[in-house]
């Protein structure tokens, strides 16, 4: 469980610092290499994810696909940190797995969910895994608008990959 919350720590810590250093334009500025969408944009959608998973610690019940596209999040930095924090918090204080139940829908033509158990601590891992995806997408946008930014040199890298680069490294 601790090096659970370790990884979630260093991943959203290393947002804080993404979203203090990087400046409010470009944090809103379209990326052509990310189809004109943003950091912030990526940033909000990986929150959301959070979010949900604190809403539904809370109700019993996970369900990604009803997250509120909140757009203030992602154009103004100083609500992302501030969302960061209360996600921070939130992970460092419920340190219990309990059983949750994930609702999800996989129809485009239907609200029609199904429920599959799971729990608190797989949708954190989730949530980490899901981070990292987007924070390898963020990385390529940030050099783009950003390019200031000394980018941590696992940031959006999965651990697993890391564990790699360093074995083959060993072997050389």
């Amino acid at each position: 469980m601790r090096q659970l919350l370790e990884a979630g720590s260093t991943i959203l810590k290393q947002l804080v610092d993404i979203v203090t250093t990087i400046n409010e334009e470009d944090f809103r500025k379209p990326s052509a290499a990310l189809s004109n969408s943003t950091v912030g944009q990526h940033l909000r959608h990986t929150l959301e994810f959070f979010i949900c998973l604190e809403q539904g610690y809370e109700l019993g019940v996970v369900n990604y696909d009803k997250r509120i596209h909140n757009k203030a999040m992602e154009n103004d930095k100083h609500i992302a940190l501030h969302t960061l924090h209360q996600i921070q918090e939130f992970v460092t204080e419920n340190q219990i797995d309990k059983p949750l139940k994930l609702e999800v829908g996989y129809k485009p033509d239907s609200e029609e969910t199904m429920v599959i158990a799971t729990n608190y601590l797989r949708e954190l891992t989730y949530n980490i895994e899901h981070a990292v995806h987007h924070m390898a997408i963020m990385k390529i946008g940030i050099r783009e608008v950003a390019g200031y930014i000394n980018l941590p040199i696992d940031f959006g890298v999965a651990v697993s990959t890391i564990r790699y680069k360093d074995s083959e490294l060993a072997t050389r």
